[in-house]
């Protein structure tokens, strides 16, 4: 997907905007994650963009884009540089970053959450009038990529249909008796593939490393991990507990939970399926997974403009009695998140959050992955997963729809 000229100078404009909002002193905005470049530039390189204010510039910014590797693949990609406000270069050190932009920033902002601590030294070095201080602006430009394009929302709607294929379609077709954990997830990514993923599956938060996603057999699916999400995995040991279980087998009798995200030229969509091999689940499994359909269903109704994140997690949480809270959202009550749903877009982790504390309301064409979730013990987890927009009418979904268990 390219995404043209109006398009990414639509984006730096809602950027400027934004920070402007939230830091009226702000001179600069510097992007390192390749996230981010991509957002700004439709390219992904070795390099640092620069976003330096200026009200009378178009866009309300001058963009200035110096690379490392690969600048000719840059300039091949990226719709942009053909303006006196826009400048594409290539650099050897932040030296020549220095020199092309002047070297004043003025106060300067930069991704906190992923910048390296010897990059921002570096910055210092070269632009010590505008790195005196951490400046942070991560909260402004994931904000403003929680807002989808037509052009966005056309790739998150092809990822969600080649995602409701894979779970409700494919993966019950390769599930036999024998097979390992790392067979499936061997074969999962070969039907990715084969549906146009992308071949990588992005997160905002830091050292988090995923194969492809959370899939267990039975109660693999309720071991603890690292990851900040309520299913768990088996993994092939403590060097890659998320990778899948070569020596667990599928048997019959057995619950399946596949976790995984899928992503269209760069967007992504999160879903959840379980199933049951050989028959039916035991009926305590089937009423708590019953009991999140149910939640998802009412959870997505209230997904409109204007809705407050922290709202719907204090109510659906208030909605549930002691029984249903039980390993509500967890592996089990020691290992429970705090939170119902995520943003989904560029990574799989954006904002908002369904959660305490994110009192920002919904907008229309915001994306959201809707996530309740139950552990079941001696079994495995049970629940379900979608992708929704935000509507007015309420979510729409992208990815199906939660389903009930699928016996295979």
């Amino acid at each position: 997907m390219v995404f043209d000229v109006e398009e990414l100078r639509a984006r730096r404009g809602r950027l400027c905007a934004a920070m402007t909002g939230r830091y009226p002193d702000w001179g600069a905005a510097v992007f390192m994650e390749p996230v981010n470049q991509y957002y700004l530039t439709g390219t992904i390189q070795d390099g640092v963009v620069f976003v330096l204010k200026d009200e009378r510039a178009p866009a309300g910014s001058r963009l200035f884009f110096g690379v490392r590797r690969s600048y000719d693949r840059a300039r091949a990609e990226s719709p942009l540089f053909s303006t006196p406000d826009e400048m594409l270069f290539p650099i050897k050190s932040y030296r020549d970053a220095a020199e092309k932009t002047g070297g004043d920033l003025g106060p300067a902002y930069v991704e906190g959450d992923t910048l390296p601590a010897a990059a921002l030294e570096r910055l210092r070095k070269y632009f010590p009038a505008s790195f005196t201080a951490p400046r942070f602006l991560d909260a402004v430009i994931r904000t403003v990529r929680s807002v989808k394009s037509a052009a966005e929302l056309d790739l998150l709607r092809r990822s969600g249909e080649a995602h409701r294929l894979l779970l409700e379609e494919r993966v019950p077709a390769l599930l036999r008796e024998g097979m390992s954990e790392a067979d499936l997830v061997g074969e999962i990514r070969a039907a990715m593939s084969a549906l146009g993923y992308q071949g990588i599956t992005r997160f905002h938060q830091s050292r988090t490393e995923m194969g492809l996603g959370q899939i267990g057999f039975g109660t693999n699916a309720l071991a603890p991990s690292m990851f900040d999400g309520p299913g768990g995995a088996r993994g092939n040991g403590p060097a890659a507990p998320m990778s899948g279980d070569a020596s667990r087998q599928l048997a019959k009798g057995d619950a399946v939970f596949v976790d995984i995200g899928f992503g269209v030229g760069g967007y992504h969509t999160d879903k959840t399926q379980v199933y049951s091999f050989g028959g039916p689940p035991p009926a305590a499994f089937s009423r708590a997974h019953q009991l999140c359909m149910d939640i998802q269903k009412r959870l997505a109704a209230r997904l409109v403009p204007g809705a407050i994140p922290s709202k719907l997690y204090e109510e659906c949480l208030g909605e549930l009695d002691s029984s249903a809270r039980d390993c509500f959202m967890g592996v089990d009550n020691a290992h429970r998140v705090k939170f119902l749903g995520h943003g989904v877009g560029l990574t799989i982790d954006e904002l908002p959050v369904i959660a305490a504390g994110f009192d920002e309301p919904l907008e229309e064409n915001m994306t959201l992955a809707l996530e309740p979730k139950k552990g079941v013990p001696g079994v495995g987890l049970a629940g379900v997963e979608d992708t929704y927009l935000v509507r007015a009418g309420g979510g729409e979904c992208l990815t199906g729809g939660g389903r009930a268990v699928i016996v295979v």
